[in-house]
C-alpha cells in the first residue's frame, strides 16, 4: 500500500530537512517519491502540520521485576479512570503494560528501552514488553553488581573472558546494550556497606566502582556494541555529587560512555541547606569530553514513585517515602527499591530539582548529546513529556512556573536567567534523531529512504503541552495506529537486539560459575526463540564492522 503524507512541515534533522514536504511509505517503510503520475493508495492531507519520525525514549522504567513490585506496592495509583474499549480489559489499567503502548503512541512515540534487566529476569521482562501494544522496545542487560562478573575480576580473568561473558548475557537474554548500576555499590551494601564512592572497594571482593564500570565500558567497546556503556553513577541524589559525576566523566578517558538521569547527581553542596545546582560544572565537563552523552531525568511536581536497581542508594532513601511504605530487596546481582515520592512545588530541594534538570537542557550546547527522559517514573511519570517540551520552548511558560516556586530555590540555579527556547529542529533531534544514532537503529529516528515507516504528524500551535499530548497522526510501520491523539488499531512491535560475537568457550566456564552459586547455570538468563510466541519478535540489529 502507498500512503503519501502530503505538504506537511517535514522537520527530519538527521538529514537537514526542514520545510514542506511529502512523505512517502510502502509496505512498512519510508519510501522515495514515486514516479510522476503513481497514485497513492491513500493520501493524507497534512498541510500546517509537523511531521517528524516516531518518538524513541532511550531511559524509561516500563517492565520487569521492580516495576512489577511498584505496582503491588501502590495498587492505589494504578486504578483505571477510564472504560476500556472493547476486547482490550488492561487498555485504561493505569500504567499497564497496555495502556504504557497506548499513551506513548497518542504522544507520537514508537518505540522504547526498558534500561534495567537483570539478566536472571530477562525472559519476564521480554513477556511483559511482548504485553506493550504498538511500540517497539529494547532492554539493557544490568551488570556491575553481580557475582559471576566480580568473581571474573576478582579472579584475574582478563580482558577477553570479560568481552566474552558480557557478549553471553547480551546475546542470551536479548538485549540491545550494557547498564551498570552504581558499580559495586549493590554488592558493597550485602557487605553492611552504607556508602560507597566511585574508589571505595567492595570488602568481598576488593574491586573500586571505577575498576568495574571501565572493564565494563572496555568489554562494551570490544565487543562493537553500538550503544556505549549506560551507567548510574554513585551517590545519585547526594549533595555534592556533582563532584563524583564529574570524576566519572574524566574516568572514561575518551572511550564512549553514557551516562543515565544526570540531574540526580547535579547537586552542589551551597547555600544554607547545603544543596545547589551543579549543572554549569557538568556542562563544563560535557564540553571537555566529547565521548560522553547524557539523558536528564527531568523533575515534575506530583506524585510518583523511584524505582531502581541501586538497592544501597534505595535503602537510604527509604525516610523520605511518601506515602510511607517501601520495598528494598537484595538478589542476585543488583536487587532493588521502591519508594514513593511526592515531588512538591512548596519544597525547596524539589523545585531545585526541577530547576536543574531544565538549567542542564537550556545550557547544553550540543542536542545531540543530551536526551529527554525523566527516568520514568523516577522524575516523572513519561506522561508529562508534553509539559517539560513546552517548558523548553516557552520561556513564558518557564517564567509562569518559577514565579510559583520559592525564592530561595531559584536563587541557587541559572535558570531564571536562560532565555534560551528550544526550536521543533532541537526537539527532533532529542527525541528521534539522536535516541536513533545513540542505540544503533539506523533504521529509525528519520525519514529518508528505507527507514521503518514509523511517523508522528503533530498540529503546529503555540501550546506546546497540547501540542506534544495528543498527535494528529501516528503511522507504526505505515499502518495508521493513532488519529487525533486516540488510538485507531492495537498491533505490537518487536524487541530491538543485538547479538554480539563471543567466545562459545565461556559457556561452559560460566556455567561452572553459576552451578557452584546458585546450582544453575546460562539458562537462567536465557529467552527462548519461541518465548514470545508470536512470528518474528525479535529484529537483530548489527553491531559496529
Amino acid at each position: 500500500m502507498l500512503i503519501r503524507l502530503k505538504d506537511g512541515h517535514v522537520i527530519d534533522p538527521a538529514h537537514d530537512r526542514d520545510g514542506i514536504d511529502d512523505v512517502w511509505m510502502q509496505d512498512g517503510r519510508i519510501v522515495a517519491r514515486p514516479p510522476r503520475g503513481t497514485e497513492p493508495d491513500a493520501v493524507y492531507d497534512v498541510a500546517g502540520k509537523i511531521v517528524m519520525a516516531g518518538g524513541i525514549d532511550i531511559h524509561s522504567h516500563v517492565a520487569g521485576g521492580n516495576v512489577t513490585l511498584s505496582r503491588l506496592l501502590l495498587p492505589e495509583l494504578h486504578e483505571g479512570t477510564e472504560a476500556p474499549p472493547d476486547g482490550q480489559p488492561f487498555g485504561t489499567a493505569r500504567w499497564s503494560s497496555y495502556e504504557t503502548g497506548r499513551l506513548y503512541a497518542r504522544m507520537g512515540f514508537t518505540t522504547v528501552v526498558e534500561p534495567a534487566v537483570a539478566p536472571s529476569q530477562a525472559l519476564q521482562a521480554h513477556l511483559e514488553l511482548a504485553d506493550l501494544p504498538i511500540l517497539d522496545k529494547a532492554t539493557l542487560s544490568v551488570l556491575g553488581n553481580d557475582e559471576v562478573l566480580l568473581g571474573l575480576m576478582r579472579d584475574k580473568a582478563g580482558r577477553d573472558a570479560i568481552a566474552d561473558y558480557v557478549g553471553l548475557v547480551v546475546a542470551k537474554s536479548r538485549a540491545i546494550g550494557v547498564k551498570c548500576i552504581n558499580a559495586g555499590g549493590s554488592a558493597a551494601f550485602k557487605d553492611n556497606v552504607r556508602t560507597f564512592g566511585l574508589d571505595d572497594v567492595i570488602p568481598s571482593y576488593g574491586l573500586s566502582s571505577r575498576q568495574i564500570f571501565k572493564a565494563l565500558q572496555q568489554a562494551v567497546v570490544d565487543l562493537r556494541i553500538r550503544h556505549p556503556l549506560h551507567l548510574h553513577c554513585n551517590n545519585l541524589g547526594v549533595a555534592g555529587a556533582i563532584d563524583t559525576l564529574v570524576e566519572t566523566i574524566e574516568a572514561a578517558d575518551g572511550l564512549p560512555l553514557h551516562l543515565a538521569h544526570v540531574q540526580f547527581y547535579a547537586y552542589g553542596s551551597e547555600g544554607k541547606r547545603g544543596f545547589s545546582s551543579g549543572a554549569q560544572q557538568l556542562i563544563r565537563a560535557l564540553n571537555l569530553n566529547p565521548n560522553v552523552t547524557v539523558d536528564v531525568g527531568q523533575v515534575m511536581f506530583g506524585q510518583t514513585v523511584t524505582i531502581s536497581s541501586d538497592s544501597l542508594r534505595q535503602y537510604s532513601a527509604n525516610a523520605l517515602a511518601s506515602p510511607n511504605k517501601w520495598i528494598v530487596w537484595d538478589g542476585e546481582g543488583n536487587g532493588g527499591g521502591i519508594v514513593p515520592f511526592h515531588y512538591k512545588a512548596s519544597n525547596v530541594i524539589n523545585a531545585l530539582q526541577w530547576a536543574i534538570g531544565l538549567e542542564i537542557f537550556l545550557s547544553a550546547h550540543d542536542p545531540w548529546r543530551v536526551f529527554f527522559t525523566t527516568d520514568h517514573p523516577n522524575g516523572a511519570p513519561f506522561t508529562t513529556y508534553p509539559k517539560i517540551l513546552h517548558l523548553l520552548m516557552d520561556r513564558d511558560e518557564r517564567a509562569r512556573y518559577i514565579a510559583g516556586l520559592p525564592k530561595a530555590a531559584m536563587a541557587l540555579s541559572a535558570l531564571p536567567s536562560i532565555t534560551r527556547e528550544f526550536t521543533l529542529q532541537e526537539v527532533a533531534i532529542m527525541t528521534r534523531a539522536a535516541p536513533a544514532r545513540l542505540l544503533g537503529l539506523t533504521d529509525r529516528g528519520h525519514l529518508s529512504p528505507g527507514a521503518i515507516a514509523d511517523v508522528s504528524v503533530y498540529t503546529d500551535t503555540t501550546d506546546r503541552t497540547a501540542m506534544f499530548e495528543r498527535a494528529a497522526l501516528v503511522f507504526k510501520d505505515g499502518n495508521l495506529v493513532v488519529r487525533d491523539g486516540e488510538v485507531t488499531e492495537y498491533r505490537f512491535g518487536r524487541a530491538e537486539t543485538v547479538e554480539p560475537g563471543f567466545d562459545k568457550a565461556i559457556v561452559r566456564t560460566i556455567d561452572g560459575r553459576l552451578g557452584d552459586l546458585y546450582g544453575t547455570d546460562t539458562r537462567q538468563f536465557t529467552v527462548p526463540a519461541g518465548a514470545i510466541g508470536r512470528d518474528e519478535p525479535f529484529r537483530v540489529h548489527p553491531c559496529r564492522s
